[in-house]
């Protein structure tokens, strides 16, 4: 006799939903147990936060301090006064500079200073922390027909200049004597339209790196 037929079977969850464990866990459940979790990270010595915090420049390791001057080895060699860049500002230091025979006008001493600028510091300022943005390729000249008889051109335009370069150039020559009677210094570029402006070795000028954009008044 022929058995009788019965439907198959159905397991459990044939039917019934997807269990509870092969569900997505959702956005926020996952967001609150990484929040929850985060205070463990950083017990554990792991960066917590991937946003950026400013916590301002990182502490300086120059000193600033302004090195000894080596004997002078020639005989016609005088100490002058040169600005140069530490530590986000420019401060004076001295050196002993050999003066050039036959050459003492004006024009041959602000050379002579430049070119202190431009020279690569020595190694006893280089540990100090000091250094120099002044351009090697940076030229002065004399007055053009129209100007001032004190006005200093250069062969590139003042706002062209590195940042601090401007107070390097305006503290050097204005704190010279021999270049400077009253303290300031007049300059201006190498474009014939552009008027020559006055300059001060101001403390904004020192030690502001924008302050060259507004700095020296019009020569009238």
């Amino acid at each position: 006799m022929r058995r009788p037929t019965h439907p198959a079977r159905r397991t459990p969850y044939a039917t019934s939903p997807v269990p509870y464990a092969a569900r997505p866990v959702p956005y926020r459940v996952l967001a609150a147990v990484l929040l929850a979790a985060l205070p463990l990270l950083g017990g554990c010595g792991i960066r917590t936060t991937t946003v950026p915090v400013d916590a301002g420049p990182a502490p300086s390791r120059v000193s600033c301090a302004v090195p000894p001057i080596g004997e002078a080895t020639q005989a016609d060699a005088v100490v002058r006064q040169v600005y140069l860049v530490c530590s986000m500002q420019t401060a004076p230091i001295k050196r002993s500079v050999a003066l050039r025979q036959g050459r003492f006008d004006r024009l041959s001493q602000v050379r002579e200073l430049l070119a202190q600028l431009q020279r690569s510091p020595l190694s006893a300022e280089t540990r100090a922390g000091f250094s120099t943005e002044v351009p090697g390729s940076l030229e002065i000249a004399g007055p053009y027909r129209d100007d001032p008889k004190e006005t200093l051109r250069l062969n590139q335009a003042v706002d062209e200049l590195p940042s601090f370069a401007l107070a390097q150039i305006v503290c050097t020559l204005a704190a010279d004597t021999s270049v400077s009677a009253d303290g300031t210094v007049v300059l201006a570029g190498d474009d014939p339209d552009t008027a020559p402006r006055r300059y001060s070795c101001t403390a904004d000028l020192r030690t502001r790196a924008d302050a060259a954009d507004s700095a020296g008044t019009a020569v009238g």
